[in-house]
């Protein structure tokens, strides 16, 4: 489980990267809010908490 939740917010930080054309109005906002939950999953799932 803690898996696949990792896997789509990786899909989901990279669809708001502001290269892409949807996105390029957007900033860095959105893409360092994802990454601030990825790393935080991530530290979860080393501390053994998911």
């Amino acid at each position: 489980m803690s898996l696949i939740l990792v896997i789509v917010l990786i899909c989901i930080l990279l669809g708001v990267i502001p290269t892409w054309s949807h996105s390029r109005s957007w900033g860095y906002g959105p893409s360092g809010g994802v990454g601030l939950i990825l790393i935080i999953l991530v530290i979860l799932l080393l501390m053994g908490i998911i």
